[in-house]
């Protein structure tokens, strides 16, 4: 069995300077004291803190993926992506998380949930941690009372599109948004290997 693996480190972190804090995210600078075969060095790490956030890669009975379109002020960009949010509630199971996230952005529940995959969306500046899950068996519904859309998801259509269709669309550069790249490709590779290696909902983060 190969020994590739990551697993969690810390070096020791000397000195911090925050320059920033807002409504999600805060910006700080590290001085990180790094091994070296001439001793250790103190170098400056720009960091900025997440409270991470779930994606959800729907896939209906005929191998359709579900993907919602959004405008992304950053990138100045029309996305087409898999339904995600931030991990705002605290206690909350993340792929409870997941299933909010599915009901509120695209009106499906899920009756069987997995864990696709986990990555760090950004890890040279980012903490941010993203949990994928694998969604099937699903049913249109209606949100919750009093739920509504505003802002950018205001306007999200949602359209499905056939797996082998997707991603051909990744590889073709059409589709951008890392949740649905990841989600897509690693959907196809879990279809391949016939949904036999998937870890459940509540799967512990390494």
């Amino acid at each position: 069995m190969s020994s590739i693996r990551d697993y969690p480190e810390r070096w020791e972190v000397v000195g911090s300077q925050e320059h920033f804090r807002g409504r999600i995210i805060r910006v700080r600078s590290d001085q990180v004291r790094m091994p070296g075969s001439d001793g250790p060095e103190t170098v400056v790490r720009d960091v900025i803190d997440h409270p991470g956030s779930v994606g959800v890669l729907a896939l209906d009975g005929a191998d359709r993926v579900l993907l919602i379109r959004q405008y992304r002020h950053a990138p100045g960009y029309m996305l087409w992506e898999a339904p995600a949010g931030l991990r705002d509630v605290q206690g909350e199971p993340t792929w409870k998380t997941a299933e909010r996230e599915l009901l509120e952005e695209a009106g499906y529940r899920a009756a069987r949930w997995h864990t696709l995959v986990d990555t760090f969306t950004s890890p040279g500046m980012s903490d941010e941690r993203k949990r994928i899950f694998l969604a099937r068996d699903l049913t249109e519904a209606p949100a919750e009372p009093g739920f509504q859309r505003e802002h950018e998801e205001a306007d999200m259509p949602v359209e499905w599109v056939p797996l082998d269709e997707a991603v051909a669309k990744v590889l073709a550069g059409d589709i951008h948004n890392p949740t649905a790249v990841v989600g897509i490709l690693a959907a196809s590779a879990a279809r391949a290997g016939g949904f036999r290696d998937l870890r459940a909902p509540d799967a512990p983060e390494g």
